[in-house]
Order: structure tokens, then C-alpha cells, then sequence
């Protein structure tokens, strides 16, 4: 059945991709549902110019080299607000603008680069020239967005990168998938917590201990995790080692209604591999229909001075759909993250290197946003090569990869990624479907298919997707850094550069299988292939724990 599956789930991303946006302009699946009331409420966010972002990329830099002596020197987030908050000419400038509009019921974080105004859509109007605010409902959700273009007075634009809550809708979830399959003998019928530990080689031992030792999920798309789920699936699954049955803490609004699988996902594998670790839940579905969810939980990060150290979020875009000028100053809320000494693991994404139809018969590879950052690590997929035993992986054919067609590539990479390229000439896809000098990703891999999950008290079976990998390697990220900790050693941070150095050590190779791609006569529904070393289907392979703990705990 396996082709099948390659040949319906290709059909299915590709419809996803050409459908996406119809001839209004708005995404597929949302519908207008009329114009905003003038007196209506909105709540915008003004992100604000920033100074020295290249001094803080610097930081970043030497922070996270294990060769620099400033390695493991992370700030405080008063030390980043120090480096970052805009000049007192862009506060003025931006503040005076938005009082001759009569808008003074405005928040600020920490780090003063982001201001948060509620203000009336008739405002709004008038202060963003050209926008008009319309309601749009999909699924039971509604928002307000622009759906025309804005432009702000010439005094401000320098003074702003982008204005949040007019025009980008959240992306249809990338709900994790349901397989049906035949159950045959073998030693296992599918991925629970003791496979991953047997595969990855944690014993019941490996579990947190550090005190001051923390990690979280973050959910955007109108997800819920259920409590009960937890629990259950800890009294199913969880026997083999001590662990934790709770949350810590949920940071936002827990929604009513049914569990969503991806939330439960998350929670209960980040949980299973970082066992025994306190665990937060970011869950934001928006106070307001103009709040944009991932962005209220980037300004989040730049206003609480106390954070877990991992965070893990199976979230995504297509690059092309979004501004250059949004994703780097997302890059830059990154960095700030970064040089405090968090890890953020983003999902590659399921739709392999993804499809882009350019025009009659010319398709291009459509990399993913956050995915295709430089400041974040992201995780890719892979299978059992035998599904019903514990044997070695080979790639999952929708593990999210390729590079950016915007930022280039990092310096941490180029090496590997040159490699690769060259290593790979002949049987690479045709250079004008992907960038070569791109960002490439993802940066490393784990097992993303036939999990169990607990949603709504029923245990569900074959669950895949990348969003399942995340929170496994995130949960053994958080074990390391628990015990550096207990060494008096600082946390990992952006793990990237020092992943990079260790050239694959401490990994399982995943070296078989090519994700999909574009089902068209040149590439006919097949992206980059997995090989040695690193890949742009799996990264550097997965990890082999108590190797990858040794190989981590040396400074």
C-alpha cells in the first residue's frame, strides 16, 4: 500500500497548495462574512525599528559556539531590551503618531519593541491609509483582517517593520494524520514512549532532576490539550519510568470543546522523552479576532523574564506567503530568544519540499516559514524501516525540507550542506526548482510516524507528522540541559552551531527514503533524498541519547 499512500498524500498537498488562495485573494477555506462595524474594536500590533540587531546576531554568535569564550554567556532580558529597544526618536515618533489619532489605550512589553493599541476599525482605518477591516469565519473561527494593502505616513515608515492583525490569516493546521493500516505480529503496533526509549536508548533512569529545569509547547491554531488526556495516557504508556502527570503551567486561555490531537501530541510526547521535567503550555487562541496568535506569543517571549529553556511548536507557513520584512523581524524575536539561552524547535512541516506552481507547467520547491530560519532548529521525520519493529529509520516521505528562498545560508551549515550537494550532483532534483545558496533544513530528525496519542480519554492509534518528532527531541534536549545544570554548566541555547560541529556524532545516520514533492514530468512527486551525513530530508539523523548526552556535557 506504501506507493498509494505516497501517490494520495502528494495529490492531497498539491490540492492543499494550488487552492490555497482563490480569486479574492482570501485563503482557501475562510469566508467573508461582511464588513466591520466602525465602532468595533480592534487590537493591532506595532512592531517597532529596532537598533543594533547586528550586534545582537553577533552575540548570538558567540554565545552559542562551544569555541568561543563567550560560549554559554547568556543575558538577562533586561540586557536585551538594553541592546535592542528602539531609539527614543522612533518611540516619539511612533507614540505621537498614534496620539494625533486619539489612540492612547496602548500596552508596551520589557523590551519596548512591540506596542500593543486597542483602537475603533474607523481609526484604524484612518490611520493605516487604504486598509478596510471585513469579518471572516472558518471552521467556527472567526476574525477581522484587512483586505486591502495598508501604508503608514512617511514620517513613521521608517520608524516601523510591520503593523500585525491586517492581513495574514493563520494556516490551515497541519493536523497530525490518522493512518489505517493492517495490524500484523511483531514486537510492536506502533510508537509509544518505551519504543522511543528503546530506540533512542533512554533508560528508566534517564528522567529530569534539576530543579531550576523547564521546557514548553506552544499551540496557535485553536488547540486545546485536555488534562484527563495527559493523565490517561501517562497511566497507558508512562509505567516504565517516573514521570509527570500534570503541567506546570498553561500561559493564555484554555478553550472549551474537544482536544485538539496536535495539542495532545505535543504534550504528551515532550512529557514522555523529558520525563519528569516541568512542563509549560502556551496556548493563545487571541482576545481579539485582530490578534494573530504566534505573534501575541513572540511578543510573549519579549516580556516574561522567566522562561522555560526549550520550547517546541509544529507550526508553519509557505515562505511566499508571507513578507520578507515580517519573517526577519521574526528572525530578530528569535535572536533575542537565542542569546537568552532558549531553545526553539519548530516541525519542518508535512508536505515534504512542498510544491509552488509559477505558471503553465514551470513549479518550484516552497520552502516553510519558521522552518527555513537560521536562528531556530528544526526537526524533520522519519519511519521504521520495518513499522512493527524497533530497526533502524529511513526517511518519512512528507519530512518537511529544502532551503529558503530568502535567507541564506549560515555560516554553521555551509560546510555540511556543500557537502551534501556536491556529494549528491547526479541525482539531485533540477536546480531551478530550489536555492542552493539558501538556509538550508531541516538540522536534525526523529520518529514522526504511527503514534499513539490520548485525545478526548480515546487512545488513537498511527498518528504521524512532523509535529510528533518536535517534542521528542525537544523532551531530550530538556533532559540535557538538566543535566548540565546539575554540572553548574549553563544550557544549550541555540543548539544549531555546536549541532553543526559535532558533524554528525552521536546521531543515527538516516541515509534511505526521499521525501515528496511537485507531481509533475521533471520531479514526478519526488524531492531531496536522504544520504550520509547531513540531508535536507532528516538533517544529521536522529538522536542516540546517552551519546548525544556525552558529547553535550563537555563544556
Amino acid at each position: 500500500l506504501y506507493p498509494h499512500f505516497i501517490l494520495f498524500r502528494c495529490l492531497e498537498l498539491l490540492f492543499i497548495v494550488f487552492c490555497f488562495f482563490n480569486k479574492a485573494g482570501i485563503p482557501e477555506g475562510w469566508t467573508h462574512a461582511g464588513r466591520v462595524d466602525p465602532s468595533e474594536e480592534l487590537e493591532l500590533t506595532f512592531a517597532l525599528k529596532q537598533q543594533n540587531v547586528h550586534l545582537l546576531e553577533e552575540t548570538l554568535r558567540l554565545v552559542s559556539d562551544p569555541d568561543s569564550a563567550q560560549y554559554g554567556k547568556y543575558l538577562s532580558l533586561e540586557e536585551v531590551a538594553s541592546l535592542v529597544r528602539p531609539s527614543e526618536v522612533t518611540q516619539k515618533v511612533v507614540r505621537r503618531w498614534l496620539q494625533s489619532h486619539g489612540i492612547s489605550n496602548c500596552l508596551t512589553v520589557h523590551t519596548q519593541d512591540f506596542m500593543q493599541c486597542t483602537m475603533t476599525a474607523e481609526v484604524a482605518e484612518k490611520l493605516l491609509q487604504g486598509s478596510r477591516f471585513h469579518h471572516y469565519v472558518r471552521d467556527g473561527q472567526s476574525l477581522t483582517r484587512s483586505s486591502a494593502p495598508y501604508s503608514v505616513h512617511d514620517d513613521v515608515h521608517p520608524h516601523l517593520d510591520f503593523v500585525g492583525g491586517l492581513h495574514r490569516f493563520p494556516p490551515k493546521s497541519q493536523e497530525p494524520r490518522e493512518k489505517r493500516q493492517h495490524f500484523k505480529a511483531g514486537l510492536h503496533l506502533g510508537v509509544t514512549p518505551a519504543i522511543l526509549r528503546a530506540r533512542y536508548n533512554l533508560t528508566a533512569a534517564d528522567v529530569g532532576s534539576a530543579q531550576n529545569n523547564s521546557q514548553a509547547v506552544a499551540q496557535f491554531l485553536e488547540q486545546y490539550f485536555h488534562p484527563a488526556d495527559l493523565a490517561e495516557f501517562m497511566n497507558l504508556f508512562g509505567r516504565t519510568f517516573p514521570h509527570m502527570s500534570q503541567v506546570d503551567r498553561v500561559v493564555g486561555t484554555q478553550g472549551g470543546g474537544k482536544a485538539g490531537l496536535e495539542a495532545s501530541l505535543d504534550v504528551e510526547y515532550i512529557m514522555s522523552t523529558g520525563a519528569n521535567i516541568s512542563t509549560w503550555v502556551f496556548t493563545n487562541p487571541g482576545r481579539h479576532e485582530s490578534q494573530e496568535p504566534f505573534l501575541q506569543w513572540m511578543v510573549l517571549l519579549s516580556n516574561m523574564s522567566d522562561l522555560p529553556w526549550v520550547h517546541t511548536i509544529s507550526y508553519g507557513d509557505d515562505e511566499d506567503s508571507l513578507s520578507t520584512a515580517y519573517m526577519t523581524r521574526i528572525n530578530t524575536e528569535f535572536m533575542k530568544a537565542g542569546v537568552r539561552g532558549i531553545s526553539l524547535l519548530f516541525a519542518s512541516g508535512d508536505s515534504g519540499a512542498g510544491c509552488r506552481h509559477l505558471g503553465k507547467e514551470k513549479n518550484s520547491f516552497r520552502p516553510s516559514f519558521p522552518a527555513s530560519s537560521p536562528y531556530v532548529t528544526t526537526v524533520g521525520g522519519t519511519s521504521f524501516k520495518n513499522p512493527y519493529k524497533v530497526t533502524y529509520e529511513v526517511t518519512d516521505y512528507i519530512s518537511g525540507g529544502g532551503f529558503s528562498n530568502v535567507f541564506k545560508m549560515p555560516d554553521y551549515q555551509v560546510t555540511a550542506v556543500q557537502g551534501y550537494l556536491k556529494s549528491v550532483t547526479a541525482t539531485l532534483p533540477p536546480q531551478s526548482y530550489f536555492n542552493t545558496s539558501g538556509r538550508a533544513y531541516p538540522d536534525m530528525a526523529a520518529l514522526s510516524d504511527n503514534y499513539w496519542v490520548v485525545s478526548n480519554r480515546v487512545p488513537i492509534p498511527w498518528v504521524s507528522g512532523t509535529s510528533a518528532s518536535t517534542p521528542v527531541v525537544g523532551g531530550m534536549l530538556s533532559l540535557i540541559n538538566g543535566q548540565r545544570l546539575l554540572k553548574g554548566l549553563p544550557v544549550l541555547g541555540f543548539l544549531n552551531p555546536r549541532l553543526y560541529k559535532l558533524k554528525g556524532q552521536a546521531l543515527f545516520d538516516v541515509t534511505e527514503g526521499c521525501h515528496l514533492s511537485c507531481l509533475d514530468e521533471q520531479v514526478q512527486g519526488k524531492g531531496f533524498c536522504a544520504a550520509p551525513s547531513w540531508d535536507p530530508v532528516t538533517g544529521w539523523g536522529t538522536p542516540n541519547y546517552p551519546e548525544l548526552l556525552a558529547a553535550l556535557l563537555t563544556k
